[in-house]
């Protein structure tokens, strides 16, 4: 599985794995930087509210640990399961290189069959990133996500936006496409369509709280980032912290969730929301 991220108001925090400095990096902090501030922060209140420092994370389809690592990086442990094994290769390796080699472990599975592979309720956090595209059945995914969560936990439910994809193929000249993807019930455009699914922010929170959790927040991720050209972010003095800066803002708001490119939604258990 590939890596496909409530940010404070004023200046979004960077992603530890994406330095400012270098503008490749800087454009992957664009594709990341709203979730990784969700995401830390109810890491961070999930350590507040248990009193233990060191939190124990799922990762379903995490890939080479775009996300895992970061969070290692923070103290947590964190169980990688991915379908891959180059993708859990380089996991492996990438969380050598950050030094958290001990706080990481990649295991071969998928969402279907996660049981199989870990822990039924053992984890204080799950995140399921990129995944419910590529499922058979997207609400089986989200059941064992939350099923893989302890009685106080949070689901980070990362997906596909079906506005995003509309508006990214008509603003590329291709009409029928876009007009294909808003009719088709999986959001494709087209047979050559790398995507198999996308949601509405609507369907995405009915899956949340139809397996039980309560929705803290939904965001849109890449409102403008896909849009703006990269030569302009790269060349423009201050246009990187100044575009982040607008897709914080944006990120929260209802009328941009429809045009994101990926759309975000923070699911809290009862006890969690409670604590």
């Amino acid at each position: 599985m590939s890596d496909p991220m409530r940010p404070p108001a004023s200046q979004p925090r960077p992603h530890p794995a994406a330095p400012r400095s270098e503008p490749s990096r800087s454009r992957a902090a664009l594709r990341t930087a709203v979730v990784w501030d969700v995401l830390q922060d109810a890491l961070d209140r999930r350590v507040k509210a248990t009193g233990r420092q060191t939190l124990d994370v799922l990762d379903t389809g995490g890939g080479s640990g775009n996300f895992a690592v970061p969070v290692a990086g923070l103290g947590h442990r964190v169980t990688v399961v991915d379908p891959s094994p180059n993708a859990l290769f380089a996991l492996e390796r990438r969380a050598a290189e950050a030094s958290v080699a001990d706080r990481v472990r990649g295991v071969q599975g998928d969402a279907r069959g996660l049981f199989e592979v870990v822990e039924r309720g053992g984890y204080d956090a799950v995140l399921c990133h990129g995944v419910l595209e590529y499922v058979d059945d997207p609400a089986e995914g989200v059941r064992n996500a939350v099923a893989a969560l302890r009685a106080d936990g949070v689901l980070s439910l990362l997906a596909a936006g079906l506005g995003g994809a509309v508006l990214a193929r008509a603003l590329a000249g291709h009409f029928t496409e876009a007009r294909q993807a808003l009719d088709d019930p999986d959001g494709r455009w087209g047979a050559g369509d790398p995507v198999p699914r996308r949601f509405t922010a609507e369907q995405l929170t009915g899956l949340v709280e139809a397996a039980g959790l309560r929705v803290g927040s939904v965001h849109g991720v890449r409102v403008f980032a896909d849009l703006v050209p990269g030569g302009l972010v790269d060349t423009q003095p201050g246009a990187m912290d100044a575009l982040l800066e607008l897709e914080s803002a944006a990120a929260e708001l209802a009328a941009f969730h429809s045009v994101a490119t990926q759309l975000h939604v923070l699911g809290e258990t009862r006890e969690a929301d409670g604590a």
